[in-house]
């Protein structure tokens, strides 16, 4: 811990710091965290890589039922209640995102909370990572969106036109970016369930619109997971904010069986 760390706790426990080195404090923790999601690449070790080509086979793999998929989701979107869509489009738009991190954020800098800080600080570090990554990668893969008469190995890389900006799913990447901060920092398993039932809505949504193909979602998923973990386990590590232990991390497995393929998550 470095001695400005040291002033910050040490004048959070009488509470003399005065807000706006807080904030600065914050902004610091988030300019390093997206630093470290970075550069991460330069360190990763076998084990890394083989998780990498783990999710590049199970991407490929899931790609298989895509079409079938997203015929499925369309067609049984007349079934879904419209409270349902309208929550997962404005709750993964990144206006709303914006206003309900910066609410948090807010609550949490006055009130001086340093967990709702920490939180904030790893919502707004880990999205603005993902961010640039999603909408770097939309342009450059230049996948076809569903229900424009392509089918889903249809690309135009580079490609300009809202239409071929389907990989990955941008309203994914944000609401489980927020979910999974957001439930990092319980520890009873039914609050993370819950936050991560919130957190989905914004996905299906998505399928049931046609907006995005089940890969767009999934990728989209993982991405936001790998990052948000990433930066929350630099934050500890650098102790950054006033940790009482470390969070558990999800461990994904990728299976496969004569019945089918998949991740599973475990907490």
């Amino acid at each position: 811990m470095n001695a400005q760390q040291s002033i910050i706790r040490a004048n959070n426990v009488n509470d003399t710091i005065s807000i706006g080195r807080l904030a600065l404090y914050d902004l610091k923790q988030s300019v390093k965290g997206v630093g470290h999601s970075f550069t991460r690449p330069l360190h990763w070790k076998k084990k890394d890589f083989t998780t990498l080509g783990t999710v590049i086979i199970g991407a490929y793999a899931l790609s298989t039922i895509d079409d079938e998929s997203s015929a499925f989701f369309v067609r049984n979107e007349q079934h879904v209640p419209n409270l349902f869509q309208e929550v997962g489009t404005r709750f993964g738009s990144p206006q709303v995102y914006f206003i309900a991190n910066a609410s948090l954020y807010g609550f949490g800098l006055f009130t001086r909370n340093e967990k709702l800080r920490k939180t904030s600080v790893l919502i707004i570090s880990s999205s603005f990572t993902s961010g640039i990554i999603q909408s770097l990668s939309k342009t450059a893969f230049g996948r076809a969106r569903p229900g424009n008469g392509y089918n889903n190995n249809e690309f135009r890389f580079w490609s300009n036109k809202a239409k071929f900006h389907s990989f990955p799913s941008g309203h994914t990447v944000l609401s489980v970016t927020m979910a999974h901060a957001i439930a990092k920092q319980f520890d009873n398993t039914w609050s993370k369930i819950g936050v991560y039932s919130l957190g989905a809505i914004a996905p299906i949504s998505r399928l049931f619109s046609g907006a995005h193909w089940l890969t767009d979602v999934g990728i989209g998923a993982v991405l936001s997971i790998v990052i948000v973990d990433s930066i929350d386990k630099f934050l500890f590590k650098t102790k950054a904010y006033n940790y009482t232990k470390k969070e558990k991390q999800i461990s994904w497995n990728f299976t496969f069986s004569g019945k089918g393929i998949g991740f599973i998550g475990t907490f």
